[in-house]
């Protein structure tokens, strides 16, 4: 006779609901430069919190292994806070750190460039040289404004702003303080030309590029623009002497609006060196004019070129290192991944009579020996790469066996790595410094300098 089957009823799990929000007091900084705390045996990481302070917070996200928030009561205040200039800080992802006072903000950047070198390169500089600090708010003279027209109730709103904190969200902004001022003031006037164009649905961003002469605007859009809309903004750029471009797809399609004539490229000045650099408003550019100026002296001071040696410069841009160092060295050559930047390079060569440097395009992570631009060898190098770092063309760059070796990071972590992979190879980590290139933001700029071990 079989038996019937047993049905057994499965237990409820109850679930302890998450906390909102709670109490704790910040430790330190986080590698980003949120406030780390524990809260149980369970990291928070806290905007707008300080190391020391003691903070009422709530709860923006939970995972397994850590927890994330935002600090609203500072229960307790850090001597180093102090009142954020603009009122879309708690939400605008443009810059997250106006709270601590700006000699504070490079202090805690050193710490975490020091940090990095030793817990991902196991390495420590000899010596530890003074920031490079400039002014920290209108610095910034390349920036990328979203536009986003998005539902509101029964209608839509216009959106004009940066990227949210860790979102892709756009927040709405009235103002910015770290633009350059000939933009930012702007702001209210761009905002009302946007919201009464006619295409304004099919509009993306606005690509903001400032030189030493002038000021420049992309408007990126998605649908040809109307006639309509064409003279409005050929009108803003009269009324404001801002050079317009509108651009319908990749870089190939901008085209300019005013002025129809003259030289459609910006400028930006190296005085020391005697030299003017020109770029297109689409072109990669150090966005903080005075911190560049004065990163390229100290990396030509310290790489220290001689008349009669050879110099590499990899991930050369547009020559923003490359033609000063030829005001230096017997030769420079210089290489960049892009194709267009190399052009760049070419064309600012001739425009300051230098005809001592090379630009070549090419692959910076294949082989390096073997190419004819690098049959002669080199005597000292400068690196400047992307957040990903040089692996492979640190891998590459020691077959050379150059003396001195100066590396630019925008990113301590990958600069670290490369670091150690240097070691390796016989170098040492001589020097190095942080520069404040983004002030009231995390990111953490450097420079080291690398010697080879004498045989």
């Amino acid at each position: 006779m079989s038996k019937k089957p047993r049905f057994i009823t499965p237990r409820k799990t109850v679930k302890k609901p998450l906390p909102t929000q709670a109490e704790t007091t910040v430790e330190k900084f986080s590698h980003d430069m949120r406030g780390l705390a524990r809260v149980g045996k369970k990291t928070v990481f806290i905007d707008n919190a300080l190391p020391g302070e003691k903070v009422q917070f709530r709860y923006s996200a939970h995972r397994s292994r850590f927890d994330e928030g935002v600090a609203g009561d500072i229960l307790q205040a850090s001597p180093q806070r102090c009142a954020p200039r603009c009122p879309h800080v708690a939400l605008c992802g443009g810059c997250s750190l106006q709270h601590l006072q700006a000699d504070a903000q490079i202090a805690e950047k050193q710490k975490i460039l020091l940090d990095q070198l030793a817990r991902f390169g196991g390495i420590e500089p000899e010596e530890i040289l003074s920031p490079l600090v400039a002014e920290p708010y209108g610095y910034r003279h390349k920036a990328r404004i979203g536009i986003r027209q998005v539902k509101a109730g029964k209608g839509k709103k216009l959106i004009f702003g940066f990227r949210e904190k860790r979102s892709n969200d756009l927040t709405d902004i009235d103002e910015c303080h770290v633009l350059h001022p000939s933009i930012a003031q702007q702001i209210p006037t761009l905002k009302q030309l946007v919201a009464q164009s006619d295409g304004r649905a099919y509009f993306s961003q606005l690509e903001v590029a400032v030189g030493d002469d002038a000021a420049a605007l992309v408007l990126r859009h998605l649908q040809p623009l109307s006639q309509r809309d064409r003279e409005a903004w050929l009108t803003f750029a009269k009324n404001t002497g801002i050079h317009m471009y509108i651009q319908a797809g990749d870089a190939a399609t901008m085209q300019r609006l005013w002025p129809e004539g003259g030289d459609a490229l910006l400028s930006y000045h190296l005085p020391e060196f005697d030299l003017t650099l020109r770029f297109q408003p689409m072109d990669f550019i150090q966005v903080n004019f005075e911190i560049n100026r004065l990163m390229v002296n100290r990396a030509v001071q310290l790489l220290d070129p001689q008349a009669d040696e050879r110099v590499l410069d990899l991930f050369c841009g547009l020559g923003n290192f490359t033609l000063p160092l030829a005001r230096r060295a017997a030769v420079v050559v210089g290489i960049e991944g892009a194709g267009a930047l190399t052009q760049r390079g070419k064309e600012n060569a001739i425009l300051n009579r230098l005809d001592n440097v090379q630009f070549h395009t090419a692959d910076l992570n294949a082989e390096m020996v073997k190419k004819a631009w690098a049959s002669g060898g080199f005597d000292k190098i400068l690196l400047d790469p992307p957040r990903d770092g040089a692996l492979q063309a640190v891998r590459g760059i020691a077959r050379f066996k150059a003396r001195k070796i100066v590396y630019v990071s925008c990113n301590p972590a990958t600069l670290a790595r490369d670091a150690g992979e240097l070691a390796q190879f016989g170098y040492r980590l001589k020097k190095v410094c942080v520069m404040d290139m983004f002030p009231q933001t995390a990111h953490v700029e450097s420079m080291a300098v690398f010697e080879l071990d004498p045989q």
